[in-house]
């Protein structure tokens, strides 16, 4: 028995077409298939009975009806058997290209290991000449920075999931930051708030030279109007880190810029006992870096009031010592004369009298130690230092 074509009868009607011989007569089986909407098959059988060449009687030549029958039931089972098969077979091709769908191989994982072929993820660079140029930006001076490659570098920034990578892009855009066209063209790409963004970032290092970058970029003032809202963040940063840090040193140095003027300077005055408390335990550098944010603040008068308010650890009054480095006592002295120039009422002087651990009470008050103590800086073998004890004294 062997198959012949398959017709579209039309709809959802098909036929099949089965032939065998038989002695002397060709027998030919049609068998249509209907589908329903319940995927039932109805299969309806016509016998087609040929005579061979010079055959006369067909079906007296069959021999009976039953032999007829039974090719019919042949020719039935054969199909059933043949949908069967190609049904199985039509499932596991189904089943293996959903299987072949629903596997994704995950960079890094087992099946991405042994596998021989290199997966490339989303987050991989598929242009090894934008790597190429990015490599070539580290090795370039600060100075030969062009605006597509400040541009790159934030977009770098933004995108890298490798840590020291975004150190070194910070450190190279800080770098860069030093001059001022780039200070204003990376403004205008809004790269401060790109930047600032990683003050919040786990890694110390990297907000140690987050921190870096915004204190040169700080240097213009147009910039600090945008980056002044990072002030309350800063702060927070020199409490929160150990004392002497590369993190406290840098954030000190960005509130410095942001101190020089008076246009900001009311957002640190809440924060004056931290840096005085931050003055009597820290070393020579930060304590440098701490003398001259309160300095600037001191310079400006409409601070006074929360600056003499603030409290104040009394062991602030050791400092001024011969023992005391030079470069530290000469802006403590430059800070105590900033206080002295302002003249409280009498109210408001009786007011602050009634809090002995106030600033006031330790460095202006008539009862001070400092009082006692200045003269004895007089004999100091630095003549600047000399020179402002006397300036105090008079």
């Amino acid at each position: 028995m062997f198959w012949s074509s398959t017709d579209a009868i039309g709809g959802n009607v098909q036929r099949k077409q089965f032939s065998d011989g038989y002695e002397d007569q060709e027998l030919f089986v049609s068998v249509f298939i209907l589908q329903d909407k319940d995927h039932v098959l109805t299969c309806i059988y016509e016998i087609c009975a040929y005579r061979r060449m010079g055959d006369d009687n067909v079906v007296a030549r069959l021999g009976s009806m039953k032999a007829l029958l039974g090719i019919v039931a042949g020719a039935g089972a054969s199909y059933g058997i043949y949908k069967l098969v190609s049904g199985r077979a039509g499932d596991a091709g189904v089943n293996r290209k959903k299987s072949a769908k629903s596997v994704t191989i995950q960079p890094g994982s087992l099946m991405a290991k042994v596998s021989g072929f290199k997966v490339v993820s989303k987050s991989d660079n598929l242009d090894p000449s934008a790597d190429t140029e990015s490599s070539d930006i580290f090795s370039k001076s600060a100075a030969s920075l062009e605006p597509r490659h400040l541009s790159m570098l934030l977009s770098l920034l933004q995108s890298s999931p490798n840590p020291e990578e975004r150190r070194k892009v910070l450190v190279t855009l800080g770098n860069a930051a030093a001059f001022t066209v780039n200070q204003d063209l990376l403004r205008e790409f809004g790269g401060l708030h790109i930047i600032a963004g990683f003050l919040s970032d786990p890694s110390p290092e990297i907000r140690v030279q987050t921190l870096n970058a915004l204190n040169n970029l700080s240097m213009n003032v147009r910039n600090q109007e945008q980056l002044k809202i990072y002030v309350p963040s800063v702060m927070q940063m020199i409490e929160m880190s150990p004392v002497n840090s590369d993190l406290q040193l840098a954030a000190l140095r960005l509130l410095t810029n942001v101190s020089v003027t008076d246009n900001h300077q009311h957002l640190m005055k809440n924060s004056i006992t931290l840096l005085l408390s931050l003055l009597v335990v820290s070393n020579e550098v930060l304590q440098i870096q701490v003398l001259k944010v309160l300095v600037n603040l001191s310079s400006n008068p409409d601070l006074m009031d929360d600056i003499v308010q603030a409290q104040a650890p009394a062991s602030l009054i050791l400092l001024f010592d011969g023992c005391t480095s030079t470069s530290v006592l000469l802006r403590l002295l430059f800070f105590v004369g900033y206080l002295r120039a302002w003249r409280p009422s009498a109210q408001v002087a009786e007011a602050l009298r009634r809090r002995q651990d106030s600033l006031y009470c330790v460095l202006l008050d008539g009862s001070s130690q400092l009082h006692r103590k200045l003269p004895l800086l007089l004999s100091h073998p630095d003549e600047e230092v000399k020179s402002q004890v006397a300036r105090l004294l008079t």
